[in-house]
């Protein structure tokens, strides 16, 4: 980037206009290199700054390299590995090896207390060898350095679970251009119409742009956070724990997340939420007991259940708005 025109530069990546309104830079002419420009920015600019001609050169260096690492993709995820560990009575756990790729969805399923959490947290902090369950995760089939582990603004994994409250106090608007924002995304205001729209697509009841989010019911905070993991979070792995009461519209999510091509863990005891998985993964006594590919059977059931949940909805709606059944 730092070889093109300076005008060039600030046209592909509106965010440098920041280092030029801190300093009080004059605009760059069309054909002006940035070495071109900083030797000819006046004195006095530089002594209104504090600063002089290589000290501000230096500081637009660490700006540049500051924009590259916040920018680099967690897209270029291609798998993620996990490596069997032990289960509660300290035995090899069955499933030893699980491969996982952008675009598959797997449903992770067992009775309470099985260690279904465990394994979400294992992905979470791409454990290795260091959790209760001894797994290690992979990532692009080597193990993932500390910067990707302990990062806090390079997230390779956004979770989203039955019981999430906003503490902020913003509207709906304000959140989604701050986080735009702080991606350094282009027309961010366009991106936050996106969302936003796609939020209320998935939530049972609507909400406005101008709605305080500490004011959003469950539904609509999970719905708002879908819309958002889906079109704007850079996290490739996704891991969705129990959310078949959270009051979304389940296929619609799941769709949406499949198209942005994340990678989805779904933790649930809903039949109809386990079946929308292609595979499923059986966790027992905290182990990953078997891998299951969902039949042709299984299937044809998946859209039995799925009428019978468009009944239940219509059921749940019409009692809601009073009417007698």
């Amino acid at each position: 980037m730092n070889s093109l025109p300076l005008a060039k530069m600030l046209e592909k990546n509106p965010v440098l206009e920041d280092f030029f309104l801190t300093y009080r830079l004059p605009e760059p002419e069309a054909a002006m290199s940035p070495e071109e420009f900083f030797a000819a920015i006046p004195e006095s600019v530089l002594a209104e700054n504090g600063t002089d001609r290589v000290m501000l050169l230096n500081h637009w260096q660490l700006f540049l390299s500051q924009i590259d690492e916040f920018a680099v993709s967690h897209g270029n995820l291609s798998s993620l590995e996990i490596l069997g560990g032990l289960d509660k009575g300290g035995h090899d756990e069955p499933v030893r090896r699980l491969l996982l790729k952008p675009g598959d969805v797997l449903s992770v399923v067992g009775p309470t207390g099985a260690g279904k959490s465990q394994l979400l947290e294992d992905i979470e902090c791409l454990a290795q060898g260091d959790t209760p369950s001894r797994r290690r995760i992979l990532v692009n089939g080597a193990e993932p350095d500390d910067s990707l582990r302990f990062s806090v603004d390079r997230r390779l994994v956004a979770q989203l679970s039955q019981n999430m409250n906003f503490v902020m106090d913003l509207c709906v608007a304000d959140f989604l251009n701050m986080h735009a924002e702080s991606r350094m995304i282009e027309n961010p205001h366009l991106l936050v119409e996106e969302i936003f729209e796609t939020a209320i697509g998935l939530a049972g009841e609507p909400f406005t742009m101008n709605t305080p989010v500490t004011d959003l019911s469950g539904g609509q905070s999970r719905a708002l956070m879908i819309a958002d993991v889906a079109c704007l979070s850079s996290s490739p792995v996704v891991l969705i724990d129990e959310i078949e009461n959270a009051g979304v519209d389940r296929d619609k999510a799941l769709k949406l997340l499949i198209r942005s091509e994340k990678l989805v863990l779904i933790v649930t005891h809903d039949p109809s939420l386990a079946l929308m998985a292609p595979r499923r993964l059986v966790i027992a006594d905290g182990a990953m007991s078997v891998l299951v590919e969902r039949t042709e059977s299984e299937l044809s059931l998946l859209e039995e259940l799925r009428t019978q949940a468009a009944k239940l909805y219509d059921i749940r709606r019409r009692l809601r708005s009073g009417e007698s059944l």
